[in-house]
């Protein structure tokens, strides 16, 4: 499947690791800013077309009309590997990152962008219930999609035994539990399990983790005491990374 991406970095990590992805770029080489102008200069080094944007869609209602007119760039969606190739590795740790019914594609597209900056080995999605990888989330990612390998299963719980096979430890996030991040071992290879922008962790997914953490809110009493889910993926990301 194809798909129209607007983030020319997005592009440029494409153009990277995959370029015969890249389909063809749609920009105003005269009017450009930097980065498409490195898209375009890159594009024709692959013998990629370039080609004058679309015109804007007549009808402003339309849910297309924000993403039509501009620079974009149209490219393969990457495939996701298997589960065992995920897992395989000679490390005695690491961190692999499991998104158990992540909804909002600007939380998916946040994860992957801190992943990818912070060596995550790999990304578990659900299949069912979950964002599917749109153009949304890889613009937002800004590349981190093409540097994070992932699969996409209809089944947590058995990545989740998977993964004790090969070896990790799985750690699930809650806000409920006692322990806090900074309590845990970081010199393990840990699976850990992010859960719903709402409701958190199914409790099955629950059940199959090995030890439960937190961030523990540090500011005034009775004040905020929760973070977007991206935002405390990133918090946990980088101290376990």
């Amino acid at each position: 499947m194809s798909l129209t991406l607007k983030n020319p970095h997005s592009v440029l990590a494409i153009l990277q690791t995959r370029p015969a992805d890249v389909l063809e770029v749609r920009t105003n080489t005269k009017t450009a800013n930097d980065a498409w102008k490195t898209v375009v200069d890159t594009a024709y080094a692959h013998r990629i077309p370039v080609r004058a944007p679309l015109a804007p869609a007549r009808d402003a209602r339309s849910k297309e009309a924000g993403r039509i007119g501009g620079s974009e760039a149209v490219v393969r969606e990457r495939q996701g590997a298997g589960l065992p190739e995920l897992f395989a590795t000679d490390a005695t740790r690491g961190l692999w990152i499991a998104l158990d019914h992540i909804q909002d594609p600007h939380n998916a597209g946040a994860i992957f962008r801190t992943a990818a900056f912070f060596g995550v080995k790999g990304i578990i999605l659900t299949k069912d219930q979950s964002v599917p990888l749109t153009a949304t989330v890889y613009d937002v990612a800004s590349g981190g999609l093409e540097f994070v390998p992932f699969v996409v299963l209809p089944n947590m719980v058995r990545a989740i035994e998977v993964a004790k096979e090969k070896g990790l430890w799985v750690l699930g996030t809650s806000e409920h539990t006692e322990r806090d991040i900074t309590q845990v071992d970081r010199d393990r290879k840990w699976l850990m399990v992010v859960g719903n922008e709402e409701s958190g962790l199914r409790r099955l997914v629950a059940e199959h983790c090995d030890e439960m953490c937190r961030l523990t809110p540090r500011g005034t009493p009775g004040g905020v005491t929760s973070l977007n889910v991206s935002a405390a993926a990133a918090i946990m990301i980088s101290a376990l990374a």
